[in-house]
């Protein structure tokens, strides 16, 4: 054998095969006006186009080429094509707009013309002109707001607890997505309350005029038998489809590099097919792109001409930088230009957050979004993709825009919220939704709410009909939990506060009541709030009598607090957690709570891994 292996060398030695013929070429390209990455860019091998890559998100290719290639090939929609003469090993490339095509791109880009044609006339050997999908990024740039996790408080100087509610579920679906590809999510994308409220309860529907109704359960905290755990759930009420107002839809979708890919681009198409498929003929859509310029793809055309607005997706390619800002003021436009008084007015921003072109800060998308929404047009977000997913930035422009914000991994997850759950996501019934809870101090030594850190409001912000706060949609269902520590507990979270030296506490009231709940909301055409109450007795209920639905919220925020190894999980462990998620599993007519304990049982498996490779570290 080692005799044939030294002819076949020697022979290919005396043909002039060189065992290494091939050099690595890496590298960055930016725009060259505003020194910004370009991700997506398709670089070639000029004489060997098959030899190709993709940058990725922050700008980076590596290729390997021929040691005889002299050249590398950059091409990318609405710049101008670029050859770059090979004189090192590593290289920074700088491309500049094609003004004269850009606007060519919006249109075009956009149509049935492929991206062959927009390729640039520049002389190659070989065909260049394929489209190719990029490689996996080499760098995750994904972005998460800081949760500094809410302390307990003492209700003697602390009685009243102020927040507003919550019916994103973003959070839930992105750590499915980590846990499901076989690694712990990182603990600033882990939103308790998020992960809580991605699932429905079953509380009762609202009675009367008002459009939300309020129940309260008490049991022990699964976690520390000491404690007890408080369930506030709110309900919004059931609307038909058919009763459901007229829709002034514009879906302004993000087109850039950065979103090529089937979980991004191609998963968003076939998502906003599913919505498609629930308009009605009195609704209405418009399609806004945005990539290195923002254009209007679909006039606003009736629901009923679902083929035509599907046909309008299906043309959509990805290519070029993100002008954002310039994307969301034309979708605004837009809407704005086809306002249906008394109707459901939103923009759905489909996108994986990367701004980097055009008003790119947190600051100014802000403020765009929040004066739009003084007009009545809302926004919800649709969060895809992974390695630079920006999650803190959606978030924050769901909030300010009046709208909710769900992150789509598969299509089961489009399904759930675009289908399953269209009215919920699209129609408000109650804007600037505001809890506050007064704690008997009693009965009451100290008190925690779990999640809802970034939700927070100062208890004068409750009766402040000017201080923004979450939205429900029709048939949400909002759920809160305070870990409780009651009086004559001795806990080392009951912590003293010096005497007061100007005055002294105030008697309490005889009541026999733990807490009392006030809501506040406002009705989606109207600027003055009206509040309801429920109080909730101090009656202690073992787990085992307690509701399914407070067995599986219990569960769900054991399960967060395990993820988080949070310094309040105290005794929870996984093994209780998948048990109590069991119990708590009720009908679940699709399936959801059953992932969720597959999933559960999931991290746990990965979690003791992680300890195992950490002990042979």
């Amino acid at each position: 054998m080692k005799t044939i292996v030294t002819s076949i060398f020697i022979v290919m030695m005396f043909i002039g095969f060189k065992p290494d013929e091939n050099q690595v070429i890496s590298g960055y390209v930016y725009d060259q006006k505003d020194k910004l990455p370009l991700p997506g860019v398709m670089v070639y091998a000029q004489n060997y186009p098959q030899q190709k890559t993709a940058t990725n998100a922050k700008g980076y290719f590596k290729i390997t080429v021929s040691k005889n290639e002299k050249n590398l090939f950059f091409s990318y929609l609405g710049y101008v094509n670029h050859i770059e003469k090979i004189t090192a090993k590593a290289i920074n490339i700088y491309l500049q707009q094609d003004t004269k095509r850009l606007g060519e791109v919006v249109v075009i880009g956009y149509s049935t013309q492929k991206k062959e044609s927009l390729m640039g006339k520049m002389a190659v050997r070989g065909s260049v002109n394929q489209v190719f999908s990029p490689q996996v990024a080499d760098f995750n740039t994904e972005t998460y707001s800081a949760i500094n996790e809410n302390g307990f408080k003492n209700t003697s100087d602390h009685p009243l607890s102020t927040f507003s509610a919550d019916v994103d579920a973003a959070s839930y679906s992105n750590i499915r997505r980590f846990i499901q590809s076989g690694q712990l999510p990182p603990k600033d994308s882990i939103r308790i309350e998020e992960m809580i409220n991605y699932f429905g309860y079953n509380y009762p529907e609202p009675k009367g005029d008002d459009p939300v109704s309020i129940t309260t359960e008490m049991s022990e905290a699964p976690w520390n038998k000491n404690h007890r755990l408080v369930k506030i759930g709110l309900k919004a009420k059931n609307i038909s489809t058919e009763k459901l107002p007229a829709s002034n839809l514009v879906f302004l979708i993000d087109v850039s590099g950065s979103m090529q890919g089937a979980n991004r681009l191609e998963l968003l198409k076939t998502s906003m097919k599913l919505l498609t498929n629930q308009l009605r003929p009195n609704d209405k859509v418009a399609i806004v792109v945005y990539a290195g310029a923002a254009g209007l793809v679909l006039p606003s055309t009736p629901g009923n001409q679902q083929i035509k607005i599907k046909d309008a997706l299906n043309r959509l390619e990805a290519g070029g930088s993100t002008a954002g800002g310039a994307g969301i003021k034309l979708a605004y436009e837009t809407a704005q230009e086809n306002f249906i008084k008394g109707g459901n007015n939103r923009v759905i921003l489909a996108t994986d957050g990367d701004f980097n072109v055009g008003i790119s800060s947190d600051g100014d998308m802000q403020r765009i979004i929040e004066e739009q929404r003084k007009t009545g047009i809302f926004l919800s977000v649709l969060g895809f993709g992974t390695g630079n997913f920006k999650d803190s930035k959606m978030e924050t422009l769901a909030d300010k825009g009046n709208g909710n914000y769900a992150y789509i991994d598969n299509l089961n997850e489009a399904k759930k919220v675009l289908v399953n759950e269209f009215g919920a996501t699209l129609f408000t019934v109650a804007k600037d939704v505001k809890l506050q809870v007064e704690f008997n101090p009693a009965y009451v030594a100290a008190y925690r709410l779990v999640g809802y850190e970034n939700r927070l409001l100062n208890t004068e912000d409750f009766k402040d009909d000017l201080k923004d706060a979450g939205e429900m949609g029709a048939g949400h269902t909002v759920t809160a939990l305070y870990e409780v520590i009651m009086q004559g507990v001795k806990d080392k979270f009951v912590k003293k506060a010096d005497a007061l030296k100007y005055q002294t506490k105030g008697s309490v009231k005889a009541s026999n009541e733990l807490l009392t709940v006030k809501m506040r909301y406002k009705n989606p055409d109207e600027n003055k709030s009206k509040e309801l109450s429920v109080s909730l007795a101090n009656q202690f209920n073992k787990m085992e009598n307690a509701s399914a639905d407070f067995k599986f919220a219990a569960a769900v925020a054991q399960f967060g607090l395990l993820l988080r190894n949070s310094e309040f999980k105290q005794n929870a462990t996984f093994e209780q957690c998948v048990a109590l998620g069991r119990a708590g599993k009720g009908e679940d007519k699709y399936g959801y709570r059953a992932e969720c304990i597959q999933l559960i049982e999931n991290a746990m498996l990965l979690t003791k891994k992680d300890l195992t490779s950490n002990s042979e570290d």
